[in-house]
């Protein structure tokens, strides 16, 4: 399952990590959001100890949300090192997921 990340925890588990990581910006509400969920638990398991599939509810993580410009959802943001190195805005198929975050390892 996917992690939960928030405004508290998000530079210690997404900019700290080792690892390339996938964030899911999402909300409750949001139909295109629950449409990718699947997606997203599915590639949290298949890249287990290969990086982080980690999700932020927008509402409940404001600061994360304004720090990075996260006005459309859902948005997917791919760190690596610390820093954005890719971005996937809307609903799309699992594959494109999976291509930026090949590409990232």
């Amino acid at each position: 399952m996917a992690l939960e990340v928030n405004d508290t925890n998000f530079d210690d588990v997404v900019l700290k990590s080792e690892k390339p990581v996938m964030v899911d910006f999402w909300a409750e509400w949001c139909g295109p959001c629950r449409m990718i969920a699947p997606f997203v638990e599915e590639i949290s398991k298949e890249y287990d100890g290969k990086a982080l599939v980690v999700k932020c509810d927008v509402d409940n993580s404001p600061n994360v949300s304004v720090k990075y410009g996260i006005r459309n959802i859902p948005t997917i943001l791919f760190f690596k090192d610390g820093k954005v190195a890719d971005k996937q805005v809307g609903a799309v198929p699992k594959a494109n997921f999976v291509n930026k975050l090949t590409a990232l390892l």
